[in-house]
């Protein structure tokens, strides 16, 4: 058996057939871990410095809010939380959460007063690749949703394999799932491809599109863009000012058949564009950030946010919209208490090599 298995291992290497095809990927992998390339993150964050760190979408909200949260161990990280609100549009009025943490596992659930539950569940399987879960259930018929990630990290490019709300119960497959790659070609340009399958129902035909994303990136500056297979162009550009400045631009262009319908003669007809040019910017004081924005729709927004003591920030929101006369502000309190045991916990976190929890 085993000199069976010696002859087919020394088949496949003396085959000139495998050999010419191991030589050439051998000679590929060289000249690529020569370029010294770097993961450039993943298709959803290809405008992650502008969108997700510069302009206020993930920070903006209204009326009064205030956050406790207790901490009872680093690590493994394992924590509590109290959310309470009032005059916030989209927000509870009260809300439990809870998380824990490992390097390999991530849990997190919340709970609101109206009895809607969501639950995130990741696990790390290897340093590359991590599986992602998130759940959501609420009171009423089609209020439930349960979406999975696989995100593979390489060296130089990332995948990722999506399914939103996935089934079988019909006796086919229904549901949405996204599969995406981007790749870096060059130390400085990432481009990827991001393809969509859907389908709501078997009665219904499955649906598909395909959106594409590039990336430029110097040591101070980004440049990303995105054509969506809906007609949409969007384009950011994000700039690193100073060693606490940073500023960032996004320009979104939509094209849709005008309500006539092309060669229908009736006013509107053809193509109808839309787009929207937001700037905004950022900037980190010793114990504050402060964010602003303002759009082409004639809004004007601005947040702050203010560490007056160690365990106590304050939040202001503000918005303004010129066009609608509107108005809305925001005012938060969070409290993080922990005690003196969890700071040297932290200390020694800090200097840990151990990666972090799979956020």
């Amino acid at each position: 058996m085993a000199d069976d298995k010696s002859a087919t291992i020394g088949f496949m290497n003396e085959n000139a057939i495998v050999s010419a095809l191991r030589d050439t990927y051998l000679s590929f992998a060289e000249r690529r871990e020569a370029l010294g390339l770097s993961n450039p993150g993943t298709f959803d964050n290809i405008a992650r410095e502008v969108q997700k760190d510069v302009f206020l979408q993930n920070y903006m909200f209204t009326g009064l809010r205030a956050d406790l949260t207790k901490a009872f161990s680093v690590a493994p990280l394992f924590q509590v939380s109290h959310a309470f609100s009032m005059g916030s549009q989209g927000m509870p009025p009260y809300t439990f959460a809870t998380l824990y943490g490992t390097p390999k596992v991530f849990l997190q659930g919340n709970i609101d007063n109206d009895g809607q539950l969501s639950a995130r569940a990741n696990y790390r399987w290897t340093n590359s690749f991590a599986t992602k879960t998130n759940a959501q259930i609420a009171p009423g018929p089609g209020q439930a949703m349960l979406q999975v990630d696989n995100d593979y990290t390489g060296k130089d490019f990332t995948a990722s394999l999506k399914a939103l709300n996935p089934s079988l119960l019909e006796g086919g497959l229904t549901g949405i799932f996204i599969a995406s790659y981007l790749q870096s070609l060059t130390p400085s340009l990432a481009v990827g491809l991001e393809a969509m399958w859907q389908r709501t129902a078997l009665n219904a035909g499955p649906e598909t599109a395909v959106s594409y994303s590039a990336k430029y990136k110097r040591n101070d500056w980004i440049v990303a863009a995105q054509l969506q297979a809906q007609g949409a162009i969007s384009t950011s550009y994000w700039r690193r000012l100073t060693e606490k400045v940073e500023a960032g631009v996004d320009l979104n262009l939509q094209f849709a058949p005008g309500i006539g319908g092309r060669g229908s003669g009736l006013m509107g007809s053809g193509m109808r564009k839309e787009g929207t040019t937001t700037i905004g910017a950022k900037y980190d004081f010793r114990a504050s950030t402060f964010r602003a924005q303002v759009d082409s729709s004639g809004r004007l927004s601005c947040l702050l946010e203010k560490r007056v003591a160690p365990p106590v920030q304050l939040t202001f929101a503000g918005e303004i919209d010129q066009f609608k006369q509107q108005a809305k502000i925001g005012l938060a309190v969070s409290i993080e208490a922990a005690g003196e045991d969890l700071m040297e916990q932290q200390e020694k976190a800090a200097g840990s090599t151990a990666p972090p929890p799979p956020f």
